[in-house]
């Protein structure tokens, strides 16, 4: 079923010099890995994981299709102000098996402004309330300021209070509302 959609959404910003910055704390059994080339397939898959049944993916439909994430984190990579350094996937090492498995994954870049822009953060749902959304946020954060921005900025879906409430906590503002419009698909409950 499709329909054209009006999804708010708030733009939040952090000014990267105003607090110390916080270190990334992972449970035991996850660990950070950089950004490396060899790793866009894997990016892709745990975004789509982490977005698939949820309203981003009705606000943003290549998020709902593992070939659209895998486009989406190409065109991210190839833009002229991506940052390596702000974009991180979170392993997860505690499955008993060889196989290292990806849970979690954030993108930046530096926009035209100057300023950095996070692109995507998601956990896949099954590794959420653990504290790897505000570790891979303050590793993002971190590479940014590494880069010498001295803002960044997200938008966030309105509905989506878990993550308001961690980009508040970890220091974001809201700055405006937007509404973005989509020919949705159902994919989530809303």
């Amino acid at each position: 079923m499709m329909g054209l959609t009006y999804f708010k959404r708030y733009r939040m910003e952090i000014d990267l010099t105003a607090r110390a910055p916080l270190a990334a704390q992972l449970p035991a059994g996850y660990r950070l890995i950089p950004w490396h080339d060899s790793l866009v397939a894997a990016h892709a898959e745990a975004k789509y994981y982490s977005f698939r049944m949820e309203i981003d993916a009705n606000v943003f439909p290549c998020l709902g299709d593992l070939e659209g994430c895998q486009r989406l984190m190409r065109e991210i990579q190839q833009k002229d102000g991506f940052l390596p350094e702000a974009t991180w996937l979170v392993a997860w090492d505690g499955s008993g098996r060889e196989e290292v498995r990806y849970c979690g994954t954030i993108q930046g870049i530096c926009d035209r402004t100057g300023y950095g822009a996070i692109q995507n953060l998601g956990i896949i749902p099954e590794h959420r309330d653990r504290g790897l959304g505000a570790a891979l946020m303050v590793a993002a954060l971190a590479g940014f300021r590494r880069a010498g921005l001295r803002r960044a900025y997200l938008e966030v879906t309105a509905q989506n209070d878990g993550a308001i409430r961690l980009y508040r906590r970890l220091g974001f503002r809201k700055i405006r509302t937007v509404y973005k419009t989509s020919e949705a698909v159902s994919y989530a409950t809303q």
